[in-house]
């Protein structure tokens, strides 16, 4: 099957791109990440799934390889298709989803387009132990190394620096990822207070 194509965009038409390789036309379904980055007339690659169905070939496009990652992993999760994953995709950025399922928080997935509470809870329980795998660190943060492993069970100050942050109204996956960003500054003998101060700094910047 397909691996990757490349060629010439002849058109986007919402999340789907019509490639053209060699005078033929691939109809690649795409997120809005990657479509977003398309133009036509412009020559492209992408890496593609491909998908068959009793009554259809599919062929699912990424932009790169993080992209394409995170589709196999939200793939594999019973009741997500590739168009929901897709739909995950376009809703919730790279740099947040991993965040967002390793914080527990759902509801930053329930923002996709057919994606219920059941659907989302089921996604966080089965991959919270799997995002890991996934190096979830956006390009602009790369070099401060932040970690995105789950807090460790015996961090409660961590965990209370996240509970106040989403008592402050910031969202479960951001507080999540800022402290810890403020861990990995922080001092072994920094308080809850402290924490949570520099937290605070990393969600302002």
């Amino acid at each position: 099957m397909f691996a990757k194509l490349s060629g010439i965009v002849d058109s986007v038409l919402g999340n789907t791109v019509i490639l053209d390789v060699g005078g033929v036309g691939y109809e690649v379904h795409a997120s809005a990440r990657t479509a977003g980055r398309l133009q036509g007339g412009e020559p492209t690659s992408l890496l593609v799934d491909t998908h068959v169905r009793e009554d259809a070939i599919m062929l699912f496009g990424f932009i790169d390889a993080l992209e394409q990652q995170w589709f196999r992993l939200l793939y594999s999760v019973q009741g997500v298709g590739p168009k929901a994953a897709l739909a995950i995709l376009s809703a919730c950025p790279l740099e947040r989803i991993g965040f967002a399922i390793a914080s527990g928080d759902a509801a930053a997935l329930r923002q996709a387009e057919g994606v219920g509470p059941k659907l989302a809870t089921r996604i966080v329980t089965e991959l919270k132990d799997k995002v890991g795998k996934i190096d979830m660190v956006s390009p602009q943060k790369r070099s401060a190394k932040a970690s995105a492993a789950p807090l460790p069970a015996e961090s409660d100050i961590s965990h209370d620096a996240v509970s106040a942050l989403v008592n402050l109204g910031y969202a479960r996956a951001d507080a999540f990822q800022a402290v810890i960003a403020a861990r990995g500054k922080a001092n072994d003998n920094s308080g809850l207070n402290e924490i949570i101060k520099l937290a605070l700094k990393e969600l302002a910047s």
